[in-house]
């Protein structure tokens, strides 16, 4: 709830919230949740102390949470230690990837996931001569090694320069000056949260925006298009969730979310909601709460989500969403956060590559 990602975490609170109210109304499901709270801040070792407190002071024996990926992977190895359920926020694919376990199962997209959403259209529509730069942890990283693995198939692409600022960074004008005196056409960022605000703020103002194109696949999230304003306007992202999707029970989410918090809900109210969702069913389907039963029975549990026909994959317990890529225009009246313009969908079964590929076999 604080710390760089405090802006994003409202939404996940608010989503888990609402998704405890209703499996707890919920009869047909026969499960009841008692929700505790705690904040990460942001930084694995307090992540992994709270996640302590919950377990053994609480009696906790599932937890959701973390958007940081690097508190998610500590979170990840606190879950096999203590043998709970976890299903983290955070993105980097290493989670459900070569940090995989059979207590972990994402709801989350991961950046394997993004990275077929952005590629192909990255390199058909926007450029081949590549700058990534990236906030220097574990998402960053994922997002500059599948996107450029991605693009590479199929795409001859030209990396000219990569860069790396520190997580919570203020100041990027030297990076854009780089990256403005580059032959780069795309500069593809590895950031959210207010690292991805205050770059694209400081390149708009720098006039970077008219000779390079900008892809992130967290650019189109409300919260980013919200701070960014007219400086949005013309660039590029991927895209895990908007409230206009007309997939799964969406719409009756977004009806109780709006009706609950007087707002619309982002990616990671989704995902909060989603991830206590889809694990609510496991727990019904193993008609045990004991995580033990449950971990043997979710994976490859098909269910309804709001994105449509679900599951967290057999082998490496990622949850399979549709991904699109998507171009942030003005909207259709007056100023404001920018519109989302969606391209075609890509299937929850063809945006994520094989397991073996992600480093996981469960």
């Amino acid at each position: 709830m604080t710390g760089p990602y405090g802006g994003l975490a409202v939404g996940q609170r608010n989503g888990a919230e609402l998704a405890i109210k209703h499996v707890n109304e919920n009869d047909d499901l026969d499960v009841e949740i008692t929700g505790v709270y705690e904040d990460t801040e942001a930084d694995p070792s307090t992540g992994r102390r709270k996640a302590q407190s919950v377990v053994e002071q609480d009696g906790a024996s599932y937890i959701m949470g973390a958007i940081s990926s690097s508190v998610a992977l500590a979170l990840n190895e606190f879950a096999a230690d203590n043998e709970v359920i976890y299903n983290p926020g955070g993105a980097a694919v290493p989670i459900t990837g070569s940090n995989c376990n059979e207590w972990v199962f994402r709801a989350e997209t991961n950046t394997a996931q993004m990275a077929e959403a952005v590629s192909d259209f990255t390199a058909e529509n926007l450029g081949t001569n590549v700058w990534f730069h990236i906030a220097d942890y574990a998402y960053g990283e994922s997002v500059m090694s599948r996107v450029e693995k991605r693009m590479k198939d199929g795409h001859d692409i030209n990396v000219v320069g990569r860069s790396r600022s520190q997580l919570g960074s203020t100041n990027f004008n030297s990076y854009i000056s780089q990256i403005a005196n580059s032959d780069a056409d795309v500069a593809v960022l590895g950031m959210t949260g207010g690292d991805l605000i205050n770059f694209v703020k400081q390149a708009a103002s720098q006039g970077l925006k008219q000779d390079v194109n900008l892809m992130s696949p967290t650019m189109t999230f409300s919260v980013v298009r919200g701070a960014l304003g007219e400086a949005a306007y013309g660039t590029y992202g991927g895209v895990r969730y908007l409230p206009s999707l007309e997939t799964g029970d969406n719409q009756t989410f977004v009806e109780a979310y709006r009706s609950e918090y007087d707002a619309d809900p982002d990616n990671f109210a989704r995902a909060a909601y989603m991830s206590i969702r889809m694990t609510a069913r496991g727990i019904a389907e193993a008609d045990s709460t004991d995580p033990a039963e449950v971990k043997d029975v979710l994976p490859g549990l098909e269910m309804d989500s709001i994105l449509g026909p679900n599951q967290f994959r057999d082998c490496d317990h990622q949850a399979m969403n549709p991904v699109w890529p998507g171009e942030l225009v003005a909207p259709e009246s007056g100023s404001g956060p920018a519109a989302v313009e969606l391209g075609e969908m890509i299937d929850g079964a063809d945006a994520l590559p094989p397991c073996a590929d992600l480093g996981c076999n469960l």
